[in-house]
């Protein structure tokens, strides 16, 4: 079974292609792809990876979490769950600024 790896703190130079060929060194990678801003699409310095087996994963882990790749120190572990729903910002309680209560 596949798994999911988060890959934090790469170099903002990093491109997908780069990512999966370093990461094809612990196993056979399904998937690379690295985050980016969705306006100046420049990399946010953080990406998945999705390793063909539980094995290559921990492999990948192993080999890759606390490596420095360009001068930074990658962080490499198990991607969480994405969180479904949820508030994506806003002031929220639809009151606007004041609260709700009467100041006079």
């Amino acid at each position: 079974m596949a798994k999911r790896l988060y890959v934090g703190n790469l170099p903002y130079s990093t491109n997908e292609s780069e990512l999966k060929d370093m990461f094809s060194a612990a196993g056979t990678v399904s998937s690379a792809t690295v985050i980016t801003d969705k306006f100046s699409g420049r990399s946010k310095g953080f990406g998945f990876v999705e390793m063909s087996s539980d094995a290559e994963a921990d492999a990948a882990i192993e080999k890759f979490n606390g490596q420095d790749i360009g001068g930074r120190k990658l962080t490499v572990n198990e991607a969480r769950p994405r969180e479904e729903g949820g508030s994506r910002g806003g002031f929220g309680g639809g009151r606007g600024f004041g609260g709700g209560y009467d100041r006079g």
